[in-house]
């Protein structure tokens, strides 16, 4: 069980052991050792096996193992931690900023792999240098000090790009565009946007997403299936771009949201960013 906590259980059925286990005969740190090869949400389990497990899991040889390799450098020196469990989970409810303030970086909290928001200060706007068509604020409720919002422009068309060696290998990771909306992003919220992601060199996924869902006539007569966009718990809004798989993080990610069919010009739209993260899996 994660108490401290991984929130929700994923479909793991509380075991209860009475007695010992026949573990308890190993040494504790043996134990510890061992567990460090699995990861936290298992950790957590296998605390429940009995109070020798319990005291081992608790062990900074256990945590050490799910941090990231420069985890002592995200936190200010000035700020302790009395174990490496307690800084773990620091990472996972607390998002660092990092690189100059234009990405946003923690673990997600089952698997300890790696999740990254680029700001849209780090993505390619067309026309985002111009203050007529967008302009740059700041939002209280962004991780980052400036995004971008939306004023009017005709021609929607915004890129990203990342290099693999920030995330975990060997690991399926969905993109999300994290945002809101004004006034229902007029000439824009319901009109469905061409959405990409890839590795650069390789076919990249293609869809369609709205950034406010249809009403009225275009939520009947719309046949291709596009992806509505969801109320995140922080209040931002997402919607998914896509997936890729990271093998060995030796290759650049392809970003794209484009949208310059429509003779409409566009507003009312607030852009915190582009959202890495873990594939959800189902736990059975």
């Amino acid at each position: 069980m994660m108490q401290e906590t991984m929130g929700e259980k994923q479909g793991v059925e509380d075991i209860i052991i009475t007695g010992p286990s026949p573990f308890d005969i190993l040494p504790e740190d043996c134990i510890s050792n061992i567990i460090s090869f699995t990861s936290p949400r298992d950790a957590c389990v296998a605390a429940s096996v009995s109070k020798t497990f319990e005291s081992a899991v608790k062990s900074d040889t256990v945590w050490e193992k799910f941090l990231p390799p420069e985890y002592s450098s995200l936190f200010p020196r000035s700020r302790a931690f009395l174990s490496k469990k307690e800084l773990y989970f620091a990472l996972c409810n607390e998002p660092v900023l990092i690189e100059d303030g234009k990405k946003s970086f923690w673990l997600e909290k089952a698997s300890g792999k790696r999740c990254i928001m680029l700001s849209s200060r780090e993505v390619w706007i067309t026309w985002g240098s111009s203050p007529q068509y967008w302009r740059w604020v700041s939002v209280p409720e962004s991780r980052f000090e400036k995004i971008a919002e939306l004023l009017n422009v005709c021609w929607f068309e915004i890129r990203a790009g990342m290099h693999t060696r920030y995330l975990s290998p060997r690991t399926r990771y969905s993109v999300y565009i994290v945002f809101k909306t004004e006034n229902g992003c007029p000439g824009l919220g319901d009109i469905p946007v061409e959405a990409g992601v890839g590795l650069v060199g390789q076919e990249s996924s293609q869809k369609l997403i709205y950034f406010v869902r249809p009403s009225g006539r275009r939520r009947y007569t719309e046949r291709r299936y596009v992806t509505r966009p969801k109320e995140r718990e922080d209040g931002w809004m997402e919607a998914e771009l896509g997936e890729l798989y990271n093998e060995s993080c030796c290759d650049d990610i392809s970003v794209s949201v484009v949208e310059t069919k429509s003779p409409y010009w566009k507003r009312g739209l607030i852009i915190q960013g582009f959202e890495f993260r873990p594939t959800k899996t189902q736990y059975h």
